[in-house]
């Protein structure tokens, strides 16, 4: 897998692509487009995109802290 250099941190704004819900988890896809997920979107699609992966951002652990 060959890493790239990827945006800060995500924000609020950032939105799920699957469900508007907030980004948890962005991948960068090997052709240079990205993707956003929340939490459960991000466990469900991300082994089907591992071939097409670049690089991932997971900041899911950012979850634990809002119990």
């Amino acid at each position: 897998m060959v890493t790239t250099m990827s945006p800060s941190t995500l924000t609020a704004s950032d939105r799920c692509d699957r469900c508007g819900a907030q980004a948890y988890v962005r991948v960068t896809l090997t052709s240079g487009g990205e993707l956003l997920f929340c939490g459960h979107h991000a466990r469900k699609h991300l082994p089907a995109l591992e071939p097409l992966t670049a690089h991932v951002l997971d900041e899911t652990e950012a979850l634990e802290h809002l119990n």
